[in-house]
């Protein structure tokens, strides 16, 4: 990866001041906080029934679980649009740490838990925290690396996020075989104050605040060591007062609680008292209170969060949405006014404007229907494993699954080289191409298919596809718009995909369950195949099986329509016109 000047950025809005352009540490350890979080997911998708049994949910309650998981994609999919203007309006740099101080924050919460209620708020903080990292250093690239020569680095920033798919599983079995579930999210603290610090330090170029930097420091120490109360500690006869409250009617009032509290204080007055330096960054915070759509970005939390949560809490076995009268409705009501308000606003939390070009809108409809056909690959691909070569086998479906991961961020990396020599849109139509092409194959697997080498090929070329067609798609869409609204464009890739993983994975499953009850239905009972040994029926088994069978092909079948949709859209759609400017700045 070359290395641009130290200029500033050439899509910078016209008579703006020019934006210093980051340094290249700040954009590498921005990328390895995008790995740390996406990792994050799939550590806790392991580690998901331990963390249950801790918080006092048993086993035969899994039901109980789509809060942890549902609480994640709603903090990391709701805020977006507000990380991603803050991210416009305050600069890249600020918003990655206090995201990256969100996620070590919710770490913390999450890793001290003892009851679910905490669990979730933990796992909220931290997909708030994670969700705006991604847009944050898509913008940071973006002032890096001029247009014609910023796809590459693009694609090894998309390589790095899918990579944590592959690390997270492996991570979170190698914690869990030497500790308990909650050191993944002590780790997950000590990485996100590390990061955070790291991408400030070189950031500023100047030496934070001491003063603050030790208020800021006892105000953590004493808040962690209040939720984490150590035995050794808690129960010392004279440490132990530290946790005893000072009003008995207050279990928030130990001494512990104040410290963090005053402490808290102290660095705010510190920060404003002393901007240069300051470990907060709240010079300009009343501006930018006042540039903030507050309107706008709430209507877009409320109709955002109603969909996601309408589709995290869904049952697929028995809904395609949960709490469908109530949510779907609330949805359309805040994005019917968000988009009304969006237009008189002067300061937009969200510049429709700039997604007016093909390319803008074009990308984010791409993104989409990538979403639901990867979707498909990650819930059914292990399910299908499961079903047939890997019985009751979590590991064995995993590694079969991960045949498929490991080739997208190689295809992440490749897609961002090719698209220096090969226009942009064919390299993505290319990629969803080839996954289509593999989800095809993949409709006319059997029992015995994952026994051969050739189903490895075609989960290869599937994670490829996938890869490929990262870097086009996010260079395109900050292609076709400014500088000074990148942060918010990379927010909505980000949402156009989560939101195509949520609907695809509860539209594919309630047809692939629709024909699967048909088929069973059409199967009739083991008393009518096998009146005289109704209990061991190999022909039920054998037709039960086939429906099974049945079911999967149906959601490979809907992911090839999606991928193939992809394609056929990134062709079309995928154009690179100039950017318009709208108000703002990108501050790095």
């Amino acid at each position: 990866m070359s290395r641009s000047p130290r200029l500033p950025s050439v899509d910078a809005p016209a008579g703006a001041a020019p934006r210093p352009v980051p340094g290249l540490a700040v954009v590498v350890l921005a990328a390895l906080a995008v790995l740390v979080t996406a990792a994050d997911t799939y550590v806790v998708v392991l580690a998901l029934p331990d963390i249950l049994t801790g918080v006092g949910v048993g086993l035969g309650e899994l039901q109980r679980a789509t809060p942890i998981v549902g609480g994640f994609l709603l903090g990391y999919t709701a805020t977006l649009p507000l990380l991603g203007r803050l991210a416009d309006l305050r600069g890249r740099v600020p918003v990655l740490v206090g995201c990256l101080l969100l996620f070590a924050f919710g770490s913390l919460l999450t890793a001290t838990a003892e009851a679910l209620g905490p669990a979730v708020a933990g796992r909220g903080l931290q997909g708030i925290g994670a969700g705006g990292l991604v847009p944050a250093t898509l913008a940071l690239v973006a002032d890096r690396w001029p247009p014609e020569r910023r796809a590459l680095p693009l694609g090894v920033v998309g390589a790095v996020q899918e990579a944590g798919a592959v690390l997270g599983p492996l991570a979170g079995a190698a914690v869990l075989a030497v500790a308990d579930w909650r050191a993944i999210f002590w780790l997950n603290l000590l990485l996100g104050l590390g990061l955070g610090a790291g991408v400030l330090i070189p950031a500023r170029g100047r030496r934070p605040d001491p003063l603050g930097l030790a208020l800021a420091v006892l105000a953590a120490l004493a808040l962690g060591l209040q939720l984490a109360a150590p035995a050794a500690l808690a129960e010392d006869v004279t440490i132990g007062l530290l946790y005893v409250p000072v009003v008995e009617s207050l279990a928030w009032s130990t001494p512990l609680v104040l410290a963090a509290a005053l402490a808290g204080v102290g660095l705010v007055l510190r920060s404003l008292a002393a901007p240069d330096g300051a470990v907060l960054p709240l010079r300009g915070a009343r501006r930018l209170a006042g540039e903030v759509d507050g309107l706008g970005s709430a209507l877009a939390v409320v109709a955002l969060g109603s969909l996601v949560w309408a589709f995290a809490a869904a049952d697929p076995a028995t809904q395609i949405v949960a709490y469908g009268p109530v949510l779907l409705p609330l949805a359309a009501a805040a994005g019917i006014a968000f988009v009304l308000h969006e237009r008189r606003a002067a300061d937009p939390v969200l510049p429709v404007r700039a997604l007016r070009p093909v390319g803008a809108w074009g990308a984010l409809l791409v993104n989409l229907l990538v979403g639901v056909a990867l979707v498909a690959a990650l819930v059914d691909v292990p399910l299908f494993a499961r079903s047939t070569t890997t019985p009751g086998d979590q590991l064995g479906a995993a590694l079969v699954l991960l045949r498929l991961l490991i080739a997208v961020p190689v295809g992440a990396v490749a897609g961002g080289w090719l698209c220096r020599v090969v226009a942009p849109r064919l390299v993505a139509a290319a990629g969803m191409a080839l996954t289509a092409g593999a989800f095809v194959f993949m409709t006319g697997w059997d029992e015995r298919s994952l026994d051969g080498a050739w189903s490895t090929v075609v989960l290869l070329a599937a994670g490829l596809g996938f890869g490929l067609a990262i870097a086009p798609v996010n260079t395109v869409l900050l292609g076709v718009t400014g500088a000074d609204v990148h942060g918010s464009a990379g927010a909505l890739a980000v949402v156009a995909r989560s939101v195509g993983m949520l609907a695809g994975l509860s539209l594919l499953t309630a047809v692939a369950l629709r024909r699967f009850t048909a088929e069973v239905d059409a199967i009739g009972t083991p008393f009518e195949l096998c009146p005289q040994t109704p209990a061991d029926c190999p022909a039920y088994d054998t037709a039960t099986g086939a429906a099974v069978l049945t079911q999967l092909h149906t959601v490979f079948a809907g992911a090839a329509i999606a991928a193939g949709l992809a394609a056929i859209a990134a062709v079309v759609l995928l154009r690179v016109d100039r950017p318009a400017t709208v108000r703002g700045s990108g501050r790095a």
